[in-house]
């Protein structure tokens, strides 16, 4: 790793290995170090990552997530949280506005009326709440297909290969809600899977994580629904950072994925009647035409 210190400070990145390493979770092992000058050597855990496993096939979904989400679980109930900073109000906050900032003004090209302030604030008020009544949690912050290696499989089940996962990015770590990694995690801005399956596997999380005596609410319904909030507050993020990554940095690459952080959006919106502002900030933002629809 070579992180000058004018940008990066890798000290946060040693502290989080020892953490992860301490449980026992296959974090990069670091070889040498010198903060000083911004170098790590670090272990090898080889190129393959989760991402490309799934597209290459050469690991099915079901065993990629059930696993990653058993090694999640052990995660939060075992990896120490002592000197963490918490996930604060402020942050989730400036997190969000950055939908506003970077989305609304560069990328759609406009600004929103007092009325869209109005309705996105009390949004984003909500989500805050929501956030900081969760159970609090050792948070990887990037817990995603891109940031799991496969750094070996044992074969020893034909049917159920045992992935050894290195987990790598984790340096931004903090205190904060359960739900935040798993929503990271299932609701991915570079995979789509059918919601039938990541209700499943959430649902498998759940009663994991409630047996290893993480905080989980008693009500698996409570659970998924605070999996729909920390996923909107995450998405309107990402829309924010991934315009950001194209206007600012000139990394275009992440304009192809704002579809589908968008579609994550909108069905989280269009399920819950507090957020249907949203749909119509959404709507007026893509220029799409509203339409009516009538329920019995």
């Amino acid at each position: 790793m070579d992180a000058p210190p004018p940008q990066e400070d890798v000290r946060p990145f040693i502290g989080t290995t020892t953490r992860l390493r301490k449980a026992g979770v296959h974090a990069p092992e670091i070889l040498a170090e010198n903060p000083t000058e911004g170098f790590l050597l670090l272990e090898d855990l080889g190129d393959l990552t989760v991402l490309a496993a799934l597209q290459n096939g050469s690991l099915a979904p079901d065993v990629v997530y059930r696993q990653a989400l058993a090694l999640l679980a052990r995660m939060q109930a075992e990896v120490s949280t002592e000197g963490l900073p918490a996930y604060r109000a402020e942050k989730l906050r400036q997190e969000m506005d950055l939908f506003d900032e970077w989305f609304v003004v560069y990328h759609c090209k406009t600004e929103l009326t007092d009325q869209e302030k109005g309705w996105l604030g009390n949004i984003k008020a909500l989500l805050i709440q929501s956030a900081l009544a969760e159970g609090q949690v050792f948070v990887h912050r990037d817990y995603h297909s891109r940031n799991l290696m496969v750094a070996g499989v044992q074969s020893t089940q034909p049917d159920l290969p045992l992935v050894d996962f290195g987990v790598i990015d984790h340096q931004d770590a903090v205190l904060g809600p359960i739900s935040y990694d798993v929503v990271s995690l299932l609701r991915d801005a570079y995979v789509e899977w059918p919601e039938e399956e990541t209700l499943d596997w959430a649902i498998r999380f759940w009663e994991q994580a409630k047996a290893a005596g993480v905080p989980v609410p008693t009500d698996p319904t409570e659970f998924y629904r605070q999996i729909d909030y920390m996923g909107l507050q995450r998405h309107l993020k990402v829309l924010g950072i991934f315009a950001r990554l194209n206007y600012r940095d000139g990394k275009s690459q992440y304009l192809k994925d704002l579809k589908l952080v968008t579609a994550y959006v909108r069905i989280t919106a269009g399920r819950y009647a507090v957020f249907k502002p949203l749909l119509s900030i959404l709507d007026r933002l893509e220029n799409r035409q509203a339409t009516v629809g009538y329920t019995f």
